[in-house]
């Protein structure tokens, strides 16, 4: 079977599985995914088994360690994706919910239920754990999702898709509810991502080239955010400890993730009480730092940055570092340079940190906390299919609503229109 006739049948299955997961009770698709929870705890082993295929062939193929770290599926991670499983399933589920009911002058009634999106297609590189993620927003949002992991994660991805379709046949949900591709021919990104009859949103997880590349050529709607360069302002009015906390933990906790910290801007002011403190803990893990001219003067372990410094999404021990004359500056900065995904700042003025939360155009902005919660795990959702920052049709962590959309719903009684 060429591959054009495999997706076009992963496609239909899709589209039919969707229509009964659009009616299928609130208890099956959380029976469902306690489900795929036990199975996968019960699959460690098997799991374990195929990571180490797909990371001894990273080793061979020499993927950097950021992305190793991605691809790695250890005890802890496995734990993470069960106990992520589990609390989507305690979510309340919005399929179905109307809201904003009123009553016109004609006496009908009008407002708006939350439906399913549909048919979900999921472009991503690297991390196993989105599978299930995907796979279980998608399924209790009540979507069909149609999954293409990247290659170097393909004997994980496999292993994961078949306790994901335990836990669909445990409850009799049809097992063509979550489909994980499995060719790794690039020709079936090409075709998920130009089949409009089938699936309604793509949403690709990856590098900026991959995303760029499906944005570019995909016609069928697109989620996406193409990176991260995630900004720490630490204000004059700043708390030195906390500072000093937040910058470590946004770009030291996790290197290769879009919400880690790329550039840390400092007020001129309080530069001296923190910058050198700070030089000397980024430079003990081993952090590359480049920066102005102003910071250099600081320390002789930062390099000058160059232009592209400022807009670069490193995902590696490497930071930026820029002195601000004023918060407008450092306003300036993020919103000209950065990504708009998530931006933080230190201060103990209330009323800068309004003024900062207000004006920097980002999905996520902190006020005195890390980048780092810029997670939809943390904020809440159970897991997310991806960081959306484009405006239309979510922004930000996409959870379950960002997964449904509305419809009207009119009421009557035998009503009709006379003019």
């Amino acid at each position: 079977m060429s591959i054009k006739m495999y997706m076009q049948q992963v496609g239909r299955q899709a589209r039919d599985a969707s229509r009964i997961l659009a009616r299928a009770s609130t208890q099956d698709k959380s029976d469902a995914l306690i489900a795929m929870a036990i199975a996968l705890d019960n699959a460690r082993p098997q799991l374990k088994l195929a990571n180490k295929k797909d990371i001894d062939a990273g080793l061979e193929k020499g993927l950097s360690a950021a992305l190793l770290d991605r691809l790695l599926l250890d005890d802890a991670k496995i734990s993470g994706m069960i106990e992520g499983l589990r609390q989507v399933a305690s979510l309340t589920d919005p399929i179905g919910e109307i809201t904003d009911m009123v009553y016109r002058p004609s006496g009908i009634q009008i407002g708006k239920m939350r439906v399913p999106l549909g048919v979900i297609g999921i472009v991503y590189e690297s991390r196993p754990n989105v599978t299930i993620d995907a796979a279980s927003l998608c399924l209790k949002s009540g979507n069909a999702t149609i999954l293409r992991g990247g290659s170097e994660a393909y004997y994980s991805n496999q292993a994961i898709a078949e306790a994901i379709v335990v836990g669909l046949n445990a409850v009799g949900l049809p097992e063509h509810a979550v489909q994980v591709i499995n060719t790794t021919d690039r020709e079936a990104v090409g075709e998920l991502i130009s089949m409009a009859n089938f699936v309604d949103v793509i949403v690709p997880r990856g590098g900026k080239g991959l995303i760029e590349r499906i944005s570019k050529d995909a016609k069928v709607p697109v989620i996406k955010h193409l990176d991260g360069n995630c900004h720490v302002y630490i204000d004059d009015e700043a708390d030195i400890e906390k500072s000093t906390r937040i910058a470590l933990n946004a770009k030291t906790r996790r290197y290769g993730v879009c919400n880690a910290m790329e550039s840390l801007l400092i007020h001129k002011d309080i530069a001296a009480r923190v910058l050198p403190d700070l030089v000397n803990e980024f430079l003990a893990k081993d952090v590359e730092l480049v920066g102005c001219s102003e910071s250099q003067l600081y320390s002789d372990k930062i390099a000058a940055a160059s232009e592209e410094d400022w807009y670069a999404e490193y995902l590696s021990p490497k930071l930026s570092i820029k002195l601000m004359s004023d918060i407008d500056e450092a306003i300036h900065h993020i919103n000209h340079y950065g990504s708009h995904h998530t931006d933080a700042i230190v201060s103990q003025n209330y009323s800068k940190t309004r003024i900062f939360m207000t004006e920097v155009d980002s999905a996520s902005v902190m006020v005195n906390a890390s980048t780092s919660f810029a997670d939809g795990f943390e904020y809440g959702f159970g897991a997310e299919i991806g960081i959306s920052t484009d405006k239309i049709h979510t922004r930000g962590p996409v959870g379950l609503l960002g997964l449904t959309c509305q419809k009207f719903v009119v009421l009557g009684d035998g009503h009709t229109r006379d003019n």
